[in-house]
């Protein structure tokens, strides 16, 4: 079975068994059949509190922590290969600033889920844009430039996205935006779940069928171009294709940082850089980490610690640990 197998099979293990963890334990076993019970009858009734807990609260949840974590790692390792840096990320090059910017102020304006989605992706969208075009006005080979850029638009959007929280209603609006920055899946449901599903599934979609131009585009634009590769128009669609997943996630749970950074790295080191395996094991290995960190984050203590926090605590020693044995080793 290859490594990309053992993969889905263990993000599948996981999520069942996640749909049992919580203030009411059930066993493995149990959730499946509550699952399973519309279409084969249990032989002990499945309870409403079970089907409540198990249905309703906790596999919205599963599902969008699985899809969040799948498309920022696959989003993160996208942009890696097109920027032929392994230094970015969704945060790195300032979308996940930009779409948290717009997020803010649609929550500032009371706008609902499709709003939030759109102003989201637009300005997430907008940031990226201005990373690349910048990179290429500054210096357009030079790749560190383009993480520079990364950092000045972020702090841009960071000055504006305090700027929002400075003018919300501190009773009204800004608890609601300082809750949804720290990132969290506390109110997931099926409509967000299928909010987030769309452009995740859609968009991820996509880029798995770029995967094999991706690989010739990390390959520098010169080498693309001789292949026959419209290198422009190919980098602008995998752009917009990882800006959606980005938007998307920041709009249903907030700022989620170091997956889209963390997990590529990680799925190097089981698969390999080409990016025909490394994209669809980036994607599972993000679902599978994001899932574990919400499962601690919603069990660890008595109240719901935020994703953001976890997510930087574990991301960061890991992400140094990579570092240093990359440079270790040469």
């Amino acid at each position: 079975m290859s490594r990309t197998a053992l993969l889905a099979l263990a993000l599948g293990l996981a999520a069942v068994a996640s749909l049992g963890v919580g203030r009411l334990d059930i066993p493995v076993a149990r959730v499946i059949r509550i699952l399973l019970s519309p279409w084969i009858a249990p032989a002990v009734p499945v309870t409403p509190l079970e089907w409540s807990v198990v249905v309703v609260v906790r596999l919205p949840r599963v599902i969008m922590a699985v899809l969040a974590g799948a498309g920022l790692s696959l989003a993160g390792a996208t942009l890696q290969g097109v920027f032929r840096n392994p230094l970015v990320g969704p945060q790195v090059v300032g979308v996940s600033s930009g779409a948290a910017f717009g997020g803010t102020l649609a929550i500032l304006l009371g706008w609902h889920h499709a709003g939030l989605l759109g102003s989201a992706f637009g300005f997430g969208l907008m940031a990226l844009v201005v990373v690349f075009l910048l990179g290429r006005l500054v210096a357009r080979h030079d790749l560190l430039v383009l993480v520079l850029g990364g950092v000045i638009v972020s702090g841009f959007f960071s000055a504006l996205v305090s700027l929002v929280q400075y003018l919300a209603d501190s009773q009204d609006k800004l608890p609601v935006i300082v809750f949804w920055l720290l990132g969290s899946f506390a109110t997931a449901n099926m409509e967000k779940a299928a909010l987030l599903a769309g452009p995740v599934m859609a968009c991820g979609g996509g880029l798995l069928a770029l995967r094999w131009r991706i690989n010739i585009l990390s390959m520098g634009d010169a080498d693309a171009r001789a292949l026959g590769l419209s290198v422009g128009r190919l980098r602008w669609c995998v752009l917009l294709l990882t800006a959606a997943i980005v938007s998307a996630q920041v709009a249903v749970s907030g700022m989620i940082g170091w997956i889209g950074l963390v997990v590529p790295h990680l799925a190097r080191m089981l698969v390999g850089v080409e990016h025909r395996a490394l994209l669809p094991a980036s994607a599972l290995l993000g679902g599978l980490m994001l899932l574990g960190v919400d499962t601690v984050a919603r069990t660890a203590t008595a109240s719901e610690i935020p994703l953001g926090i976890l997510t930087a605590l574990i991301g960061t020693p890991v992400f140094a640990l990579l570092l240093w044995g990359t440079y270790r080793h040469g």
